[in-house]
């Protein structure tokens, strides 16, 4: 753990180091928001649009009692969705999604000694594959999560209409009752600590693979675990210290 924990701090430092051409990082991280960011965003559509519907049937079907008013259903949605939802699981998703494709894109670079190529032409190989991995992903992750945010609730309250279970005036009144900005702001900064994690995780697990196609499936495996024990840890963490 402690030779892996060294050697991430060690590849880190040179993935941050002052790129040689600033023009070539801009064009390499509009590349990587493309591929990181905006191709995963119809699997984040769908799956938040589904997961606010179940969240917002649920809350509605175990509503037994008469002294909970039925606008809980939207405060419910409302808090499950911002709180955690979004940015934790779809973070999980992004990990299994993004990390892989990290993982096994630079994994295969290595196995086919095009890495050492660039080591040899005097090219620092890290902070010209990491780190425009890294910051695509802290620049259109946060929005990922915000568009997540508004289809969960969204879901909620569609799901509500075409089962009847819950009227839109009480829906909404409920998303908007007791509503605090501050929950907003909390899942953004987890999202960002989450998408460093991601893109660092698995650059990391992607630059140190050794031998043919099959480590590089290992490393790509390993990148998605691996990431998505860390979200859960600096999940807990981020909960404690926030709020």
């Amino acid at each position: 753990m402690f030779f892996h924990l060294g050697r991430y701090f060690i590849l880190m430092s040179q993935v941050f180091k002052r790129p040689d051409k600033g023009k070539i990082l801009r064009k390499l991280i509009i590349t990587e928001i493309d591929n990181l960011g905006l191709d995963s965003l119809g699997i984040v559509v769908i799956i938040s649009v589904f997961m606010g519907a179940v969240v917002a049937l649920q809350t509605a079907a175990n509503i037994d009692s008469p002294l909970m008013p039925i606008w809980s259903v939207g405060f419910t949605a409302r808090q499950s969705v911002i709180l955690e939802f979004s940015p934790t699981i779809v973070s999980l998703i992004l990990a299994g999604k993004v990390g892989s494709r990290i993982s096994s894109e630079i994994g295969t670079m290595r196995v086919t000694e095009q890495i050492d190529a660039l080591d040899i032409m005097g090219v620092n190989s890290a902070n010209y594959l990491i780190m425009p991995k890294i910051i695509a992903s802290l620049l259109i992750n946060p929005i990922l999560i915000i568009i997540s945010m508004f289809l969960g609730i969204f879901g909620g309250w569609l799901a509500c209409i075409l089962t009847g279970l819950v009227t839109s005036h009480n829906y909404v009144y409920g998303v908007q009752i007791f509503f605090e900005p501050f929950h907003v702001f909390y899942a953004i900064i987890k999202t960002i600590v989450f998408a460093f994690l991601i893109a660092s995780v698995s650059g990391y697990n992607g630059y140190y693979t050794s031998g043919g196609a099959l480590e590089v499936g290992r490393s790509s495996t390993k990148a998605v675990v691996f990431s998505s024990i860390m979200i859960i840890l600096f999940n807990l963490i981020l909960t404690k210290l926030l709020l």
